[in-house]
């Protein structure tokens, strides 16, 4: 038992530090806040989460054989390669779009989106990101040499939900910060889908 206490906390704040920096989702948290309301921010945080666990399960699935199949690695990469192509393309003309829009009416229109859809989109962007499937990969073999992880049903669901909470906590923090800055959160909206498009074409060169 005393191990999965261990595997708890060192999961969720490995969970917690793997989103400190800005990228694709946590930005995404911090733009919706900015422009929908704090609320939505943390229904999206919600949706996003959800499928970091699902990712984290992956990842402890498929740890157990990726080194007999390497080919998986390949395949999650030029995935990745693809989609982080076609959303720099995307934020940035969204980028250009909203630039001439007014700023009240975008807000007022936002302001009443439909939360549902919000969470959806949060599982959508958290999907789209596969890098984290084999940061949980990584993650799990660490944790196995460790001794805190033995692919048993509570080590796994233990995992899962430490993974899914360390990820939630994080976009809470982007979604509380950027809503209290409500002096800046105009020009944060204003120019957050350039920020995106330009963490996309970050990406694309790393990969």
């Amino acid at each position: 038992m005393s191990h999965l206490i261990i595997l708890f906390f060192a999961t969720f704040s490995a969970s917690l530090m793997a989103i400190v920096f800005p990228g694709l989702v946590n930005i995404t948290a911090a733009k919706t806040s900015a422009k929908k309301g704090k609320t939505n921010g943390i229904v999206f945080a919600v949706g996003a989460s959800t499928v970091v666990s699902f990712q984290a399960y992956l990842g402890v699935i498929i740890s157990k054989y990726l080194y007999k199949n390497p080919f998986v690695i390949d395949l999650l990469l030029k995935i990745a390669l693809v989609v982080f192509a076609f959303f720099a393309i995307y934020f940035f003309v969204l980028g250009k779009k909203n630039k001439h829009k007014n700023k009240h009416k975008v807000h007022e229109l936002t302001i009443e989106s439909n939360r549902v859809g919000t969470f959806f989109k949060g599982m959508l962007i958290a999907a789209l990101n596969v890098l984290p499937i084999a940061y949980f990969c990584g993650l799990n073999a660490a944790w196995n040499v460790s001794g805190w992880i033995q692919f048993e049903l509570w080590d796994i669901l233990v995992f899962v939900i430490a993974s899914g909470l360390g990820t939630f906590a994080m976009l809470y923090m982007y979604v509380f910060y950027f809503d209290k800055l409500e002096n800046k959160t105009n020009n944060f909206s204003r120019y957050s889908d350039y920020i995106l498009s330009g963490l996309m074409g970050l990406l694309l060169i790393i990969l």
